[in-house]
């Protein structure tokens, strides 16, 4: 039977509940079903026309249904919906849903192959790192995000993270990692190699404070340039949950 599970701010409308098993052939016989348990969901997520809300993204196996066939997307018995509700920021900017595992991907790809261009004294190795995360800035993607896309996640070595997030402050965390690592293999190619493997090691460290501490140091410049008003910086940190929601107050 196909599984509904539900984010944190919507399980005070289902009694607590984090899964809900649904009796259903398409997204939207599911979605009917669940708001038909819980009806005070329905204008939370739904607009008039019955479409979902732009701040709701409904993921099938983690895949949005957006991208399949929407609500007439067909059901498996073991199929997985999950709600990802956009997060409003200090200004009411939505988020979008951001896979983490594809950028945790990308930062132990960065770690790894920039230990091997510093072991093998491969100056050209760390080039090419710098070039794959210049590439995914400019797309707004991870750098090595195609080999978890097209590798990793496929064959489930990898199980992707969905999260509400903003993705600019990624990308920017990126493109700062990538001027330094560009400028570390321009003085490796200068002939100064101090220079040039302290600056490949400093995106080392900052890749590995992000992959196992959990701290996006270039997220944190992103939102302190927000705060001074930077033009460009325009996303703030995650505020409220859903925008114009309340929870009902307990009795």
């Amino acid at each position: 039977m196909p599984t509904i599970r539900i984010p944190s701010p919507l399980r005070t409308y289902t009694e607590g509940r984090a899964e809900v098993e649904i009796q259903a052939g398409t997204v939207a016989e599911a979605m009917d079903g669940f708001t038909g348990q819980y009806p005070a969901l329905r204008q939370h997520l739904f607009n008039g026309q019955g479409e979902l809300r732009p701040f709701v993204n409904l993921f099938l196996n983690n895949e949005d249904v957006r991208h399949l066939q929407g609500l007439d997307t067909q059901l498996k018995e073991n199929d997985r919906l999950m709600i990802v509700p956009s997060i409003a920021g200090g200004r009411g900017e939505d988020l979008a849903a951001v896979d983490h595992s594809a950028l945790r991907t990308n930062q132990a790809l960065i770690i790894a192959l920039s230990l091997l261009a510093f072991v093998f004294d491969a100056p050209w190795l760390a080039g090419l790192v710098a070039l794959a995360m210049a590439i995914g800035t400019a797309l707004g993607v991870p750098g090595f995000g195609f080999l978890y896309k097209r590798l990793l996640k496929p064959r489930g070595w990898v199980r992707p993270d969905v999260l509400p997030d903003n993705p600019e402050p990624h990308r920017f965390a990126q493109g700062l990692g990538t001027v330094f690592l560009a400028a570390g293999v321009l003085a490796l190619f200068a002939g100064s190699a101090l220079l040039g493997w302290s600056l490949v090691w400093l995106v080392i460290a900052l890749a590995a404070l992000n992959l196992f501490v959990g701290f996006c140091a270039g997220c944190a410049v992103y939102y302190w340039l927000n705060r001074l008003r930077v033009p460009g910086f325009v996303k703030s940190p995650p505020g409220q949950a859903f925008p114009g929601m309340r929870p009902k107050a307990k009795a």
